[in-house]
């Protein structure tokens, strides 16, 4: 399974294409896609791109958690950074 993911251009944000078509900061509820489903999900979002950057595929289990070769990178994009835990989304959770 696949699911397109980007930056939003307001702030940054990691985000991902919901099954509504709208972008989510919610990994568990973007939408999923197999093969060519997948390839035309990218293809509406990069048709969109006033609201986010670099949107393209990753792969995803269906359990809505990074999978593939690329968790590591996925896994500190969708989570913040590693090395402080008072900076990004790990500070906000705590708060």
């Amino acid at each position: 399974m696949k699911a397109v993911t980007a930056n939003r251009l307001e702030d940054g944000v990691v985000v991902y294409l919901s099954n509504d078509n709208d972008w989510t900061s919610d990994l568990t509820k973007a939408a999923r896609f197999e093969n060519d489903d997948a390839k035309a999900a990218l293809a509406g979002a990069e048709a969109r791109a006033g609201e986010h950057a670099g949107a393209y595929l990753i792969e995803v289990s269906d359990a809505g958690a990074p999978s593939g070769r690329e968790t590591l990178r996925e896994t500190i994009r969708k989570d913040g950074p590693t090395v402080r835990l008072d900076l990004g989304y790990q500070a906000e959770a705590s708060s």
